[in-house]
């Protein structure tokens, strides 16, 4: 069995205040509830929430992972050198890679209690997932690269909201380029909103700005946070970008299966 290891918090200092009269909610990823007089809670809305994970390749690596918990509109950097399990963790908490032990809960639904089948459901609706490689289709628009977040889980694309969520990033003049038009940066963007532009629960990028220069960089950063906090998405980024540290408010660092908090 795993050593049971502290849990990592990244929440608003305040929590806000929602208009649920009494009784109080009764909602598997609301936690931190209190009562505030006339019917009205305080509460936290923790969009992901694990335990004690665990995973061991067969060729004898193994990782042990300490319970995160990440509060809707709120982010956490997970930074780490090469092979600490930064990958791991990220394929564990997107629902690609069943942990040995531990448990994933997002949106209050424990993820890895689903079949493959419908965790790949639960995973297009629930999870945006920014790549490392950004897997734009070359002969569609801009435009149509981002209504894919809906077409590829066989929904309706949104078309008004996938027009207001390239204006908010810059590229509405882009719209009819191709995307191997665009700039380092402005490909960045463009894998940012396909990721969050549904408004999923979780927002997980992996290594967003490692191919940027500096002001590139911390500008892809600023954005991931301020979209995330604006749509209410929990968002994680896994890196080993040293630079985002300055950026970030909440970080939890890696080293090998051990973990420190900065």
């Amino acid at each position: 069995m795993p050593s049971v290891l502290p849990c990592f918090r990244a929440c608003a200092s305040t929590p806000r205040v929602h208009q649920y009269q009494s009784p109080k909610p009764n909602l598997k990823n609301i936690t931190h509830i209190f009562y505030v007089g006339k019917g009205h809670y305080f509460y936290r809305i923790m969009s992901i929430v694990s335990s004690n994970m665990s995973f061991a390749y067969p060729d004898g690596d193994a990782f042990s992972f300490p319970g995160i918990e990440v509060e809707s509109g709120q982010s956490l950097l997970i930074t780490g050198p090469s092979g600490s399990g930064k990958t791991t963790l990220l394929h564990i908490l997107s629902g690609f890679l069943p942990p040995q032990d531990g448990e994933v809960h997002i949106a209050g639904t424990s993820i890895y209690q689903l079949n493959e089948r419908k965790r790949d459901v639960f995973r297009g609706k629930h999870i945006g997932i920014v790549f490392q490689q950004h897997h734009f289709v070359r002969a569609i628009s801009v435009l149509d690269n981002v209504l894919l977040a809906w077409q590829a889980v066989g929904e309706t694309p949104d078309v008004k909201l996938a027009k207001e969520a390239l204006d908010a990033l810059g590229l509405s003049d882009k719209m009819r380029s191709k995307s191997q038009d665009l700039s380092q940066g402005e490909q960045q963007r463009l894998s940012i909103i396909r990721g969050i532009v549904k408004r999923p629960a979780l927002l997980l990028a992996d290594e967003p700005t490692s191919a940027l220069d500096d002001h590139n960089a911390r500008e892809v950063a600023s954005r991931l946070i301020d979209l995330s906090s604006h749509y209410g998405s929990a968002l994680v980024v896994v890196t080993h970008d040293q630079r985002l540290k300055d950026v970030f408010p909440n970080e939890l660092e890696l080293s090998n299966a051990k973990t420190q908090r900065r």
